[in-house]
């Protein structure tokens, strides 16, 4: 296994422990994004392309959205 991916897979183990140690669901979100990006850098690094650009667009994009979508219906609904 190559240095590049001892440290890629360090940061997809350190990015799952603080999406997992948020507390606010916004920030949440924004760290799941930022954990989805880090699983497309392993994905490219142990070449899946095509694995990689799915995780980009729904791990990166479509899953933080939504739950920024229901964190706000669910908000509103409490007013």
């Amino acid at each position: 296994m190559t240095p590049l991916l001892v440290v890629a897979f360090l940061l997809v183990a350190a990015g799952a422990t603080v999406v997992v140690l948020t507390r606010e669901p916004g920030r949440q979100a924004v760290t799941l994004s930022v954990y989805g990006v880090l699983l497309t850098l392993l994905f490219v690094l142990l070449q899946a392309p095509d694995v990689a650009l799915s995780q980009v667009a729904v791990g990166s994009a479509v899953v933080p959205l939504m739950v920024l979508l229901a964190v706000r219906k669910v908000r509103r609904g409490k007013r």
